[in-house]
């Protein structure tokens, strides 16, 4: 077990510094550009793809780094860059978390390079969880799967929304109820090939921040996959549905489903990401309030410019430790007895909107102006609090935890 440490080693000071030349060198300069667009920035996907940042091998070493520093670490150095191209490029991510997760070694091996296809043709991958009546509430799911034994393939039938990559993904991960009965202890997760019938994209979503990252709604219509494409296998799945059943009756520990496996593996990440923003309106900021002359001097030397900065950056700090902590303790197998990894994602969310607003503030009617980036970091801030989980469901599973309660 690695010992937790908040200082990197000279390989992964070496990685950062390369993310970090990527994030200035290509992702800045495009950011406006593509948040005004509203497209994916698939340009920008292949230049990452090029070097090696889109790929399975790089995000592999990230995630098997045994100090957990690496995914952290990387998600700031991105979205330090730029929050809407940054989710473009790791929003495949998810989805492949998702069959981490949840998978078997065969599943693993054999979809997740299709995920990302190669740098002369890059593709990227869809989790589909969230739906238009099943938001936080993941056990609400309408989304059906029922097994045809006689076909050994799995119907799926229901409405998606609000995926990352939806309908544009070579390879989508759907969550669908297999036993309604059970709630989400009855829940599943599929991979739905690459071209499937029944598959489609419906709405697109035009959004107030990350728009660089395609969000849309997918819609499943009597889509067959084979009984290979159930995460886990049947009888794993045979096997946790009858456990969640007996326990059902019985009353006893809750079962874990697929969705919040792949949530809880995931929410230390977001927690990066949103630092990452926080850290980089942070800095435009301070930059200002050096060279920003009022009455004769510089803005910073007033205490109500200095003492906002100081909040600022100390909250940012205070984030990053709670975000690298969860992390470590994920890798090294440390249960989240106090839900750590709640607890890291709503620090950092709500850091990232309080920081970039207060950026917004201190460079006046300029931050108010896209003729600078914090007015942008402030939109996609915004969503850090409510995907993959609301701050308040962060909450309400960080309460449950300390408490031993079932807290509504």
């Amino acid at each position: 077990m690695a010992e937790f440490t908040m200082e990197l080693n000279d390989e992964q000071k070496e990685v950062r510094d390369w993310l970090h030349g990527f994030a200035a060198d290509v992702i800045r300069p495009a950011a406006a550009e593509w948040d005004e667009r509203e497209e994916t920035p698939w340009p920008v996907i292949q230049e990452a793809a090029k070097v090696g940042i889109y790929s399975l091998d790089f995000y592999a070493q990230q995630y098997f780094d045994s100090t957990g520093l690496g995914i952290p670490m990387a998600m700031e150095e991105l979205f330090w860059g730029d929050a809407g191209i940054a989710l473009s490029i790791v929003g495949t991510g998810l989805a492949a978390v998702g069959v981490l997760a949840n998978g078997t070694e065969e599943q693993i091996g054999t979809w997740i390079p299709q995920m990302y296809g190669d740098p002369d043709d890059v593709k990227v991958a869809a989790f589909c969880s969230s739906e238009p009546d099943a938001g936080s509430d993941v056990g609400s799911l309408r989304t059906r799967a029922v097994y045809d034994e006689a076909k050994d393939e799995w119907v799926i039938n229901g409405t998606k929304t609000w995926a990352t990559n939806g309908g544009i993904a070579n390879v989508h991960v759907v969550v669908a109820s297999v036993d309604p009965e059970l709630g989400s202890k009855g829940h599943a997760s599929f991979i739905v090939p690459p071209n499937t019938a029944g598959l489609a994209q419906g709405q697109k979503f035009k959004k107030h921040g990350i728009r660089a990252s395609h969000t849309a709604e997918v819609i499943l219509d009597n889509v067959r996959v084979p009984g290979s494409c159930l995460l886990g296998g049947k009888e794993k799945l045979d096997e946790r549905l009858a456990r969640a059943r007996e326990r059902a009756t019985k009353g006893g520990e809750r079962v874990k489903n697929a969705a919040m496996a792949t949530f809880e593996a995931s929410r230390p990440a977001v927690g990066a990401m949103a630092v990452g923003t926080a850290r980089a309106a942070y800095e435009v900021a301070l930059d200002y309030a050096k060279t920003r002359e009022q009455f004769g001097r510089p803005i910073i030397d007033n205490q109500g410019v200095a003492f906002q900065l100081a909040d600022m950056r100390t909250q940012i700090d205070a984030a990053r430790l709670l975000v690298w902590r969860a992390s470590w303790m994920a890798v090294n197998g440390r249960p989240f007895t106090a839900a750590e990894g709640s607890m890291s994602k709503l620090f950092a969310s709500e850091t990232a909107k309080k920081v970039t607003a207060q950026a917004i503030q201190i460079l006046g009617g300029n931050g108010y102006t896209r003729e600078y980036p914090v007015e942008r970091m402030h939109r996609d801030a915004a969503i850090y609090t409510i995907f993959e989980g609301t701050s308040e469901i962060q909450r309400l599973v960080i309460a449950r935890t300390i408490s031993g309660t079932p807290i509504r």
